[in-house]
Order: C-alpha cells, then sequence, then structure tokens
C-alpha cells in the first residue's frame, strides 16, 4: 500500500479533489507518526496495532568484505494484525 493508494480511496470514497485527497492522506499519515512518537503505540480497530520497539546494539558483518560492524541500538516499528483482518485475508 503507498500513499497514492490511500489518497485514491479518499478520493473515491468523499468524493473531493486529487490535490485535498492527498493532503488527506499525509494528514493521516503524520497523525499515525505523531501518535507512535507520543504513546509508542497505535491502533486501528479490526485491521492491527503499530508499536514502536527498541533494538539493542549488536555486532554485525559487512556482506562485501566480511568485516565485523557495530550496529547501534534503535527503535523500529512492528505491526501486528488483528485477528478480524486475519480471518479475512
Amino acid at each position: 500500500m503507498s500513499k497514492a493508494f490511500i489518497a485514491e480511496v479518499i478520493q473515491g470514497s468523499a468524493e473531493i479533489t486529487g490535490v485535498a485527497a492527498n493532503r488527506a492522506a499525509t494528514d493521516l499519515i503524520e497523525a499515525i507518526v505523531k501518535e507512535l512518537k507520543k504513546n509508542g503505540k497505535f491502533t486501528l480497530p479490526s485491521f492491527g496495532t503499530f508499536t514502536v520497539r527498541k533494538t539493542k546494539a549488536r555486532k554485525g558483518v559487512n556482506p562485501r568484505t566480511g568485516a565485523e560492524i557495530k550496529v547501534k541500538a534503535g527503535k523500529t516499528v512492528r505491526f501486528k494484525a488483528s485477528p478480524s483482518l486475519k480471518k479475512l485475508v
């Protein structure tokens, strides 16, 4: 799924212009990101849950050279589908 797809669905559903639908899709994505930053979790009922998880620092290997490298700790976003979405798919 892409932002263009979301904008297209909004445009068809709300019968608005493409520019307005694109703005609405952008606002939706920004709201989700803002909620993830604030609470570390975002749930869409009947769809699933996005959660922010911390990753630990670890050692990695450069696939080209085989040299060992250090990978810094960071954050990642995970998604867990709701049971109703799993049934539909």
